[in-house]
């Protein structure tokens, strides 16, 4: 099976002057190290460890957001992604134009923009505040909002950086079903999220990465990140960070 994005040796160091680099530099962080793995189409891979693992950067990498330092990232041909944060960043716009605006940024015509933003919001079950102010949603609403406009992208893969950590328990439930959803609407559909969510990486995920430090540590089957067992002859620090012993 082809991979839909792989990465081989991929090293990210962050700092000033990192744009530039063309090799490594050791006064800078390293944030990721020599990390290879592939995604293929239809997967839901989850990203999991402690603050600073470097689960948000392997995103950005992913997504194009930033750059190896060495080692090299490729993707499919004609694959189309889209990515959304832990708190999007709402324009002083109505809702339907926020969403509208990403489809004419791609070369969509604004009335079809439009319609199709409106197709979206129904998607998400927001067509009723099409007409407020972005700026004026609470978080949960926000995030759906967020996800109409990476849905409305059409892409076959869909990073999600911590989507629900900001979230109440009720908000939570309706961003992790749209995110079911997404993942259902096709069998090439494919997420890749960072969570520190353990319930949640369990309803959503089907494979489990455990970061620490800037390396993949663990790479594991959903059933098998969750076999106390399983898990601590394959890697005992993702073990004890399951266990609650790793912050």
């Amino acid at each position: 099976m082809t991979a839909l994005i792989s990465l081989h040796q991929a090293t990210v160091q962050l700092g000033v002057g990192a744009r530039n680099l063309t090799r490594l530099n050791p006064s800078l962080v390293c944030a990721l190290s020599e990390v290879s793995l592939s995604v293929n189409a239809g997967e839901r891979v989850a990203l999991v460890g402690a603050n600073g693992s470097g689960k948000s950067t392997l995103l950005r990498l992913l997504h194009g957001l930033l750059q190896p330092t060495q080692g090299n990232i490729s993707r499919s041909k004609n694959m189309r992604q889209a990515m959304l944060f832990q708190r999007p960043h709402m324009l002083r716009m109505q809702v339907k134009n926020y969403v509208a605006l990403g489809l004419w940024l791609q070369g969509m015509a604004w009335a079809q923009a439009k319609t199709q933003a409106m197709d979206a919001l129904q998607r998400v079950g927001l067509l009723d505040l099409a007409y407020r102010k972005a700026r004026t949603l609470s978080g949960g609403q926000q995030q759906r909002v967020a996800m109409a406009r990476a849905w409305a992208l059409g892409p076959q893969l869909l990073l999600l950086d911590e989507p629900t950590a900001s979230l109440d328990p009720h908000a939570k439930g309706e961003v992790e079903a749209l995110m079911q959803a997404f993942a259902d609407e096709q069998s090439d559909h494919t997420l890749i999220f960072a969570s520190h969510n353990l319930g949640q990486v369990k309803r959503l995920a089907t494979r489990v990465l455990y970061l620490e430090k800037g390396r993949v540590l663990a790479d594991l089957p959903v059933h098998q990140f969750f076999d106390a067992t399983e898990l601590q002859a394959q890697c005992p620090a993702a073990h004890f960070f399951v266990k609650g012993e790793v912050l």
